[in-house]
């Protein structure tokens, strides 16, 4: 806001990870050509203190962004670059606006200049981010996939395994009893043969329907 030869900037606080509202920061600049802050920081270089704040939040995330490996890892730094982003896209139009109307006060040349890098930056690091955790994701559901589909075979070679020994185990509970142990036959091998040989054709049988595709409805 600009009246006569007074200028008012009103900026944010660098927005902290877990801040839902947004704090004010306001520069003056009076008609001798004067600066001051209302957080306290010397006048002349106010403004370059509070683009440093910006630069060295956007460090942090960059550092966060590099260690990160996980979905997991990148949800909480995208949650902390989306307000850094507005906050430094705000400023940037801001300072253009400022400067618009201080044509001839140069330092605000500077900061609109640092401003665009500053934005810009934030701006890549915040689509890296996201591409990246797109791409973890995908990756874990991919994983996951592969887990599933083992397990899915295991489950398959199981049940190929007990349906063709459960016909054994049914005809070895009937005729291994005591049932039996009076019969003429009882005693020879024939028995023994024909018991493997109906099991195993019960076995294929039923494996072959385990086997059998499912109809789709």
């Amino acid at each position: 806001m600009k009246s006569n030869e007074d200028l008012l900037v009103v900026a944010h606080v660098v927005p902290e990870h877990d801040e839902a509202g947004r704090r004010g920061v306001l520069f003056w600049r009076d008609q001798q050509g004067e600066w001051r802050c209302s957080n306290g920081d010397p006048g002349k270089v106010a403004l370059g203190m509070h683009l440093d704040r910006y630069a060295k939040r956007i460090d942090q995330y960059e550092l966060q962004e590099t260690i990160a490996t996980r979905a997991d890892d990148y949800l909480p730094l995208l949650e902390g670059l989306a307000p850094l982003v507005r906050s430094c896209r705000n400023l940037l139009e801001t300072l253009e606006e400022a400067r618009k109307a201080l044509p001839e006060e140069r330092p605000l040349i500077d900061h609109r200049d640092r401003a665009y890098d500053l934005s810009r930056q934030a701006e890549l690091l915040y689509e890296d981010a996201k591409n990246s955790m797109d791409v973890a994701i995908i990756r874990r559901a991919d994983e996951q996939a592969n887990s599933t589909h083992q397990m899915t075979v295991a489950a398959h070679r199981l049940n190929m395994l007990a349906a063709m020994f459960f016909p054994f185990a049914t005809l070895g509970a009937i005729f291994g009893t005591t049932l039996t142990d009076n019969w003429s036959w009882s005693h020879s091998v024939l028995p023994f043969v024909l018991f493997l040989i109906a099991g195993l054709l019960i076995g294929v049988v039923l494996a072959g329907i385990i086997a059998k595709p499912a109809s789709k409805p």
